[in-house]
């Protein structure tokens, strides 16, 4: 089954499910941190999570939004923004150390692919099959999707307006 179309590499692809509803539960999922220890989704309960889904902070798109989310994310009252893709912690730890980034929480999803089963953003196909879309779903402090938005270009970053005015920020 084929999921969203997305542009990638001027091509179509497309996702191996559907984007998650905004009213739904976030479904809970485990990623791996620099420590490599899993950590969950629900180990932010009570806190706004923004989850910053990208292929690979190897791509100038992904490192901007990463940046990006990092600068507006320190005025951010009860707000953690999750960075996902699958690149392997160390990799994601070094990319934050070496650019002083201590806003973002950058989590990997190579070992628990029980993300990409419940969220679909996982491309099913093009030349980055395996990889996450570029998407960012907003989430409130009970675990409710406030707000969604699949990159229709993987080569064009998000709208980090939106996402923030969903949270009641500008």
């Amino acid at each position: 089954m084929k999921g969203e179309t997305v542009i990638c590499r001027g091509k179509e692809a497309h996702t191996a499910g559907k984007m998650l509803a905004i009213g739904k539960k976030a479904p809970d999922f485990k990623a791996v941190n620099g420590e490599l220890a899993e950590v969950s989704l629900s180990d932010y309960r009570g806190k706004r999570v923004i989850l910053n889904i990208f292929p690979s902070l190897d791509t100038p798109t992904c490192a901007v939004s990463v940046r990006q989310f990092n600068a507006r994310a320190s005025s951010l009252d009860n707000t953690v923004v999750l960075c996902l893709s699958m690149d392997l912690p160390f990799a994601q730890s070094r990319f934050c150390s070496v650019e002083g980034l201590e806003n973002v929480v950058p989590l990997s999803l190579f070992r628990n692919h029980g993300f990409f089963d419940k969220y679909g953003l996982q491309l099913a196909d093009g030349p980055l099959e395996g990889l996450a879309a570029r998407a960012v779903i907003v989430v409130d402090e009970q675990g409710k999707i406030i707000y969604t938005q699949l990159v229709e270009d993987i080569s064009h970053e998000p709208d980090y307006d939106a996402a923030l005015k969903a949270l009641g920020e500008s």
